[in-house]
């Protein structure tokens, strides 16, 4: 499940912050606005439990990210956070496997546009090729 958020909004409560280095408060931050709204999601429609795939990535703090989704549970109750380190005991390989075995695109930033900034500035520094944002398909 995918809940959505109101882009708009993230903004007006994420702008004081945009400065804010990946890893950063920034993150941890939107973590909490982004599964706040995955909790409630789990609470409206009758699920006890959620999880991220933003526990997955390298690029993200886990700790920020678990911090966030213990937060988002206790607004709800009945909800709880799945905490889980998705990057050990094979979790990683098996995810690899999966992008290349069902062809899936892999975003190469977060999906905002302070990381995407962040990210190509990182690229730019170490000579690497600019990435592009992800092309709204009709």
């Amino acid at each position: 499940m995918d809940a959505d958020y109101n882009h708009e909004a993230w903004k007006a409560q994420t702008w004081n912050l945009r400065n804010e280095p990946e890893r950063g408060e920034r993150c941890f931050y939107c973590f909490k606005i982004r599964l706040v709204e995955t909790a409630r999601f789990a609470s409206v429609n009758g699920y006890s439990l959620f999880a991220t795939t933003l526990a997955t990535s390298r690029w993200k703090d886990l700790e920020q990210v678990n911090r966030a989704g213990m937060y988002s549970a206790t607004l709800f109750p009945g909800v709880t956070f799945w905490a889980n380190n998705w990057r050990k005991n094979g979790l990683v390989e098996r995810q690899a496997a999966i992008v290349r075995q069902y062809d899936f695109y892999r975003q190469q930033y977060c999906g905002y546009e302070y990381s995407f900034r962040d990210s190509n500035k990182w690229r730019k520094e170490k000579g690497e090729e600019l990435i592009k944002p992800l092309q709204k398909h009709e």
